[in-house]
């Protein structure tokens, strides 16, 4: 009966123990996770990256505390931990590329290399940036077809953010005839950008010769302007470079076939 009253006691006591255990860690969770979110909101992460951040950190140290107490009450806390640690192995293995794409869906938005709202240019598709999560990235293509890539391809392949410049280089190429003349070609193309206001004059455009072709000169256009003017002003030049060229008498030179006729 002593024995058994002791056993008792014992008992009680480590409850009483798990008990203060579970309020303090509750509190010292409190706090932790309470010092966290003031610590990242100071930051430049985007809200989806603090929140996920939050959930786990809030878990992983809830499981801490739930091990401190199964241990306190006697319980053999080493296969509880082999079996979870089994259990996040397999589940990691099941899951890899779920996880991968989480793991770089916080990548992307705790470093940034695009936001909502850019242009990226990614595997062929060139569109903006809709909305960035955990798993995927959703972006809006020029033809209007809503694309969603898994954030793993986005980290693993190159991507190019056309938008997180202020300004953007235009590369323009056209052909000319030999016998044309190139200041004249130059001054023609020069008055043609000056008559466009999205084109920046700081820094200044350029036009010069390129390359030496087999039915023509190569002139190379370079261009500076604000991302979102891409398109208009690279459909601008090109219909009104042929304009101009037409009006001048400018050749652009394209390849002929001869037939001769044997008329015996």
């Amino acid at each position: 009966m002593g024995k058994f009253i002791e056993n008792v006691q014992n008992f009680g006591f480590q409850i009483l123990i798990a008990i203060i255990i579970a309020v303090v860690g509750y509190v010292f969770v409190k706090l932790i996770i309470s010092f966290l979110k003031k610590l990242l909101s100071r930051t430049k992460i985007d809200q989806t990256a603090i929140t996920f951040i939050i959930s786990v950190s809030r878990a992983i140290l809830y499981l801490f505390i739930i091990i401190i107490i199964l241990s306190t009450l006697g319980v053999n806390v080493n296969s509880i931990i082999a079996a979870v640690s089994a259990a996040a192995i397999t589940a990691g293995l099941a899951l890899q590329d779920t996880l991968s794409n989480l793991a770089s869906g916080v990548i992307i938005l705790i470093s940034k290399p695009f936001v909502a709202g850019d242009i990226i240019e990614f595997e062929g598709l060139k569109g903006s940036i809709v909305s960035i999560k955990i798993f995927t990235t959703t972006i809006n293509t020029y033809d209007n077809r809503t694309v969603t890539i898994p954030n793993s391809h986005l980290t693993k392949e190159n991507l190019i953010n056309c938008t997180k410049e202020e300004v953007r280089r235009l590369d323009l190429k056209y052909t000319v005839s030999y016998e044309d003349d190139i200041q004249k070609v130059k001054d023609v193309i020069m008055y043609v950008i000056s008559e466009n206001e999205m084109i920046l004059s700081d820094p200044q455009p350029t036009v010069f010769v390129g390359e030496h072709l087999d039915n023509g000169l190569q002139i190379l256009v370079m261009l500076w302007i604000e991302p979102n003017d891409y398109y208009p002003v690279y459909y601008y030049m090109q219909e009104n470079v042929k304009i101009a060229f037409d009006k001048n008498s400018i050749t652009i030179p394209y390849p002929h076939m001869l037939v001769l006729k044997n008329d015996k």
